[in-house]
């Protein structure tokens, strides 16, 4: 072949190979995955009540930007919308839950990529309910015996299964009404007390000894209620019970994830302090596969 020939057919294939390559990097950058869609719902321990900055969009729901949908968010790029408000009910999802404060499923959509909620421990009363009785009684009695159990027995217990059970599925079939295409992250509490009385605990948390393993166990209840609800809806369970185990209100700071009811450091006790919220996060991105 002529020299000239040569260098003609090298020139051209040279040329081809480029463009080549150029569409390649050009269909690669375009197949490069869209941001999440991603809706976060749910209650105080959604939103980061008590932890600073606030969100100063929405003061009457005392939520936080440095919540555990804000921390999801930054670490995997996802576009947040951020209707968590402290003190929601599985009722919030669709009805306003304060004056100007639009239904938590109106967020939602066919085009939401991603939804995180943790929700169910207001439906009742049930949390505050159970540690103010519970600490009312735990002073009187000086932290002796167990006077709340005594007292009130199954009955949160009762309302937890008879109540806020069903609420939850229902709840949670309604996200999966409006966003069928979805990921569903329904998260569980974590744990607010030891499994055992710790003396040492008393001036954090004043419960009487038998009590610290009766409010651990109505919270294992509630729970148990948000697995089996997320399981029967098509929803993913984030289970906090081996992760939170350690991380409890009786902790020291830097360790306990959970402010404890007096002496804490949030604005807000009994909830997510900011090592708290990351953590969540961290173990929500972990189940879901996510960062």
């Amino acid at each position: 072949m002529p020299k000239h020939t040569l260098r003609r057919v090298m020139t051209a294939t040279i040329a081809a190979v480029g463009t080549l390559a150029l569409g390649l990097t050009d269909a690669t950058a375009h197949a490069a995955p869209a941001p999440l869609d991603y809706v976060a719902l749910g209650d105080s321990y959604s939103a980061g009540s008590g932890v600073l900055p606030v969100d100063p969009t929405n003061l009457l729901c005392l939520r936080s930007t440095a919540n555990y949908p804000h921390v999801i968010a930054k670490a995997t790029g996802a576009r947040l919308k951020d209707v968590t408000c402290g003190a929601a009910r599985t009722a919030d999802f669709t009805q306003a839950q304060y004056p100007g404060v639009a239904p938590q499923l109106d967020a939602v959509g066919a085009g939401t990529d991603l939804v995180t909620l943790t929700i169910g421990g207001n439906d009742n009363g049930t949390f505050i309910n159970a540690i103010t009785a519970c600490g009312t009684a735990g002073v009187l009695s000086g932290g002796k015996g167990s006077p709340c159990k005594d007292k009130h027995g199954t009955s949160f217990d009762d309302e937890i299964e008879t109540s806020t059970y069903p609420t939850l599925k229902a709840a949670l079939r309604a996200v999966r009404a409006k966003a069928p295409d979805a990921r569903v992250a329904a998260l569980g509490y974590p744990w607010i007390t030891p499994a055992a009385a710790d003396p040492s605990c008393f001036v954090k948390l004043p419960l009487a000894a038998g009590d610290v393993p009766y409010l651990r166990a109505i919270q294992a209840h509630l729970n148990d209620a948000v697995r089996r609800a997320a399981e029967e809806t098509g929803a993913t369970y984030v289970d906090f019970s081996a992760a939170s185990e350690g991380h409890d209100a009786c902790q020291a700071t830097g360790t306990r994830w959970i402010e404890p009811l007096l002496f804490g450091s949030n604005l807000v006790p009994v909830h997510p302090n900011a090592l708290g919220e990351r953590r969540m996060a961290e173990h929500t991105m972990s189940v879901l596969g996510l960062g």
